[in-house]
């Protein structure tokens, strides 16, 4: 390679790429500034993972958060920088995050038109073993002129205007959806920006990996059961599908939008609507996988059309490859009439 050709000097970093969407949709660069305040935030938190142990940011940090997971300290100055810099960008009126028990209202002198939910760090239970964590995001716009409330982030997922995730692993990627597709952003961390190195990224039809927490297969309904059974012992004498499950969503979902395949959270006997929250996590990454032509479904209606009642509502999900999510619902549905 010559010198010449050794370094690009057209790089197009998330913000060009969102400022050039938002010309074509004839936007007011509104969601431009806050997504990069939400890129700010998730370089701070990479940075703080990559020495966390370091800095001492590993371990409990002495309490649980709405949900009951054990709150730890990069969950806490992840939460709080997301915040933060989420109000100074004067975009938003309400913050839901999964730290936090009640919505947010941001000060009416630091108000804009946006609704965000996120999941700070989610796959935190990983940290202490260096496993891939991530950040989650979803962003709504406010469709009334009241006083902003917590009823304002009730909306499906068919309302998105951008959703998208963080995943701190060998690299920091950033994975984005304006409701045109999708496209992955790789941080360099010479030039501290987001390089645009995968566009239109789109999910295989079908793969051959299946994604679930086989720990609780005894509280399983029948479908998934079968499901799986029909996996790992096909009868039409094709090879099993890999069994691939790492514990952090933000991993196991990167990794089946990349290879293809299914990855499943299902509710259970004793959790029937499974762990997964709907509103930070269930509806981003399904915005995430209907964008770039996969399906997401509870197994009976898309996660992208429920209605939610609540912030910390969960969904049970399974989302990935078209054809792999379709066999899926078949088999909720042909259990559901016995």
């Amino acid at each position: 390679m010559s010198e010449r050709e050794a370094f690009d000097t057209d790089v197009v970093t998330v913000t060009r790429f969102v400022m050039e969407e938002g010309r074509r949709a004839g936007g007011t660069g509104e969601l431009t500034t806050l997504l990069n305040s939400v890129c700010t935030a998730v370089k701070a938190i990479s940075s703080a993972v990559r020495k966390a142990g370091l800095a001492h940011l590993y371990g409990i940090a002495g309490s649980t958060n709405v949900t009951g997971d054990q709150v730890k300290k990069l969950d806490i100055l992840s939460n709080d920088l997301l915040i933060n810099l989420i109000k100074s960008s004067f975009t938003s009126c309400v913050l839901i995050s999964e730290e936090n028990e009640e919505a947010i209202i941001v000060e009416p002198e630091r108000r804009g038109k946006y609704i965000v939910c996120f999941d700070p760090l989610d796959g935190s239970s990983n940290i202490d073993c260096l496993v891939s964590i991530g950040t989650i995001f979803a962003i709504y716009k406010k469709t009334t002129d009241d006083e902003p409330c917590e009823q304002d982030a009730l909306q499906p997922g068919r309302s998105l205007v951008a959703a998208g995730y963080a995943l701190y692993g060998s690299a920091t990627m950033v994975v984005l959806s304006t409701g045109h597709g999708v496209n992955g952003f790789m941080l360099d961390p010479a030039l501290g920006e987001f390089i645009l190195v995968d566009r239109d990224v789109r999910i295989k039809n079908r793969g051959k990996i299946f994604s679930v927490n086989e720990g609780y297969a005894k509280h399983f309904d029948p479908a998934v059961t079968e499901y799986l059974h029909r996996k790992k012992f096909p009868q039409d004498g094709s090879e099993p599908y890999n069994a691939r499950y790492v514990g952090s969503m933000v991993a196991d979902v990167h990794r089946t939008l990349m290879y293809g395949g299914i990855f499943l959270y299902p509710g259970t006997a004793k959790n029937p609507t499974g762990k997964l929250r709907l509103l930070y996590e269930g509806n981003p990454m399904a915005f995430i996988m209907e964008q770039a032509g996969g399906l997401a479904s509870t197994g009976f209606q898309d996660v992208l059309d429920i209605q939610p009642v609540s912030i910390h509502q969960k969904a049970p999900v399974a989302m990935g490859s078209r054809d792999d999510v379709l066999e899926f619902v078949a088999l909720c549905k042909k259990h559901a009439r016995k």
